[in-house]
């Protein structure tokens, strides 16, 4: 019997991550745990996380992190317009939305869980992230050099020792899509916008131009409801 904390944002990555899970590597017990940090779409975000735990029959848990919202000024920033050509180099956007040591703060909150259900229940739990690939604009919070030393601190600092997983971290953006196409999952209860304008994605975003280029280069079928389609997007230079 295998059992797994799957930390889901309720966006594409952390979702197929879910349901890979579930349906390839056989875990049967599932929790899936949601962050509250404040972002701006935390509604559309809850809505698609606790749709993926439904889908997957695993627990929903939802854990309060305000304060790390309250200490960023990253999500006061206001998302831009990015073109496709800002996309061959979207660090500076990168560093404007990072929310300081998020994964560290999420990875620490679910080490935190795994143990406490080893110590009540003498269950053990691994523990899965939807962290991907991102090129040379990575976050540093999501290399696989970071996923090691988190491995390190949980076999130091935790009576068990509990992995940390990112199954698609060596995957592109229209890799996980495909993956996804073949789960069988329903795209359009994924949330992936950084900014949400009145539970839409608002189409121009630095998260939503990485999905759109996912789809496309995917040959998948795009079901995202844009407040702004970018129709041009793919012919731009």
């Amino acid at each position: 019997m295998k059992n797994a904390i799957v930390l889901c944002s309720g966006g594409l990555d952390s979702v197929v991550t879910a349901h890979y899970v579930k349906k390839k590597l056989n875990y049967e017990y599932i929790k899936i745990v949601f962050f509250n940090y404040n972002q701006k779409s935390l509604a559309s975000e809850r809505a698609c996380s606790k749709k993926c735990a439904n889908d997957i029959s695993a627990e929903f848990i939802e854990v309060d992190l305000k304060w790390l919202g309250n200490i960023t000024n990253s999500l006061d920033n206001k998302p831009k317009k990015v073109t496709r050509k800002e996309l061959k180099d979207s660090s500076k956007e990168s560093e404007r939305l990072y929310v300081p040591c998020r994964n560290i703060v999420f990875l620490v909150y679910s080490l935190a869980l795994a143990e406490s259900l080893y110590i009540k229940k003498k269950e053990k739990y691994d523990l899965f992230t939807g962290f991907k690939n991102e090129g040379k604009e990575y976050y540093p919070d999501t290399t696989p050099a970071f996923i090691e030393q988190m491995n390190k601190l949980s076999r130091i600092g935790c009576y068990k020792n509990f992995k940390i997983i990112a199954p698609l971290i060596k995957k592109d953006k229209e890799e996980i899509v495909k993956i996804g196409e073949k789960l069988k999952i329903n795209f359009k209860e994924t949330f992936s916008c950084h900014r949400s304008i009145r539970g839409k994605h608002c189409g121009y975003c630095l998260a939503c131009r990485l999905r759109q280029e996912g789809f496309y280069w995917a040959d998948v079928k795009d079901p995202t409801d844009y407040k702004e389609n970018m129709k041009d997007f793919r012919l731009a230079n």
